[in-house]
């Protein structure tokens, strides 16, 4: 290399550094080698560069996203068994990993038994908004109220409320396994007001529509969330058995035919 050309590498990687591009300064001088190979001209050459930068910049922009939603754990749809949940309606589902709900500010309820598959889905959509460049949010709804109540002790009520409202998506897991005290369904009502046509909801929960007075304790406030909830909406059920209760089974009896051909060989 030319003694000119390593002192415009230096400068370059300097600039490079110093504009906050880690990716150009990463990869400056094997494009700059590709290039030259490859007889592509200058403007070719900054081109590829600024590709590679954006391609980067989203990819980490969507792990801090991913990060930010504070999932339990990550799941995708690929890894969603509908032939074991054959009543989800999978049509729509794939019509909801488009993330069009989102920009309609509409919300997705998923209703079934424990152990159908309600959370997996509600993550998989989830981490399919990250990737689209949506903020987004997951929370248990016992865990979101005991923040809340908190956050109110703390008068710190008013910031958390402002963070929620920044989000484009969110996520309020296991409606309806704990009553919540009347405080408690208070101000789940004011989050779920709040984000009326301004963020969209996916809530999952065990109890039909019917039965939500025995967690939110009051008619008039379970009248109030499902008329906001339910206005636009996309309603999934999933009516087929626990799929954990059906994978535990399978285990069980495999485990069962090895221990009786186990004390088969032990017999010869």
């Amino acid at each position: 290399m030319k003694k000119q050309e390593t002192k415009s590498i230096v400068l370059l990687k300097h600039h490079l550094k110093a504009l906050k591009l880690p990716t150009m300064h990463a990869e400056c001088e094997k494009v700059a080698s590709r290039c030259a190979k490859d007889n592509v001209d200058h403007l070719g050459f900054l081109l590829q560069l600024c590709e590679l930068e954006l391609i980067d910049r989203e990819k980490r922009a969507s792990q801090r996203r991913l990060k930010a939603a504070k999932f339990p754990n990550l799941k995708t749809l690929e890894n969603f068994d509908f032939a074991a949940q054959p009543s989800i309606n999978k049509v729509l589902v794939t019509e909801l990993m488009r993330c069009q709900y989102i920009d309609n500010r509409e919300s997705i309820i998923i209703v079934g038994n424990p152990g159908t598959g309600k959370t997996h889905l509600s993550i998989a959509l989830a981490v399919e908004a990250c990737g689209r460049g949506q903020k987004v949010r997951f929370w248990k709804v016992t865990e979101l109220i005991t923040q809340l109540m908190e956050a109110r002790e703390e008068r710190q009520l008013m910031r958390m409320r402002n963070q929620l409202a920044k989000l484009d998506l969110l996520i309020l897991d296991e409606l309806g396994y704990v009553p919540a005290s009347k405080l408690g369904a208070e101000l789940l009502f004011d989050v779920i007001s709040t984000a009326y046509e301004r963020t969209s909801l996916i809530v999952t929960t065990n109890l039909p529509f019917e039965n939500w007075t025995e967690v939110l304790g009051s008619e008039r406030l379970t009248g109030a969330t499902l008329d906001r909830l339910t206005h636009r909406c996309h309603i999934l059920e999933a009516t087929g058995p626990s799929y954990r209760l059906q994978d535990a089974k399978r285990r069980q009896r495999r485990t069962g035919r090895k221990s009786t051909e186990l004390r088969r060989h032990e017999g010869h």
